[in-house]
């Protein structure tokens, strides 16, 4: 079974037991999740389309650890006039373990 979810204005498609790294979420580790904004739901060749979402449907997981990534650097050069910009930056992310997914 899987279901595709959309949070932080992005879209992931989950399975139950999968590890993911979603943007920042308020929740401790250890705090369960739920997410109702499920796009679609597949299980053995049945496919749920939602429009926009399935009714009823949600994923619930479970928050391992708040995290950041790698540091992404961000460099601006004007050539010929010696002006140079160096920046980094790195993104808070929530990891999560998806217990069930459950479809109405």
């Amino acid at each position: 079974m899987f279901a595709v979810i959309r949070t932080g204005g992005k879209q992931y498609r989950v399975t139950p037991n999968a590890v993911l790294k979603v943007e920042k979420l308020e929740a401790e580790p250890g705090a369960s999740v739920t997410f109702t904004d499920v796009l679609a739901v597949g299980n053995d060749g049945n496919l749920v389309i939602g429009a926009p979402t399935v009714a009823g449907a949600s994923v619930t997981a479970t928050v391992i650890a708040q995290d950041r990534l790698d540091k992404i650097v961000i460099f601006k050069k004007r050539r010929r006039q010696n002006s140079r910009r160096k920046n980094g930056h790195r993104q808070h992310v929530t990891v999560l373990r998806v217990a069930e997914i459950s479809a109405a």
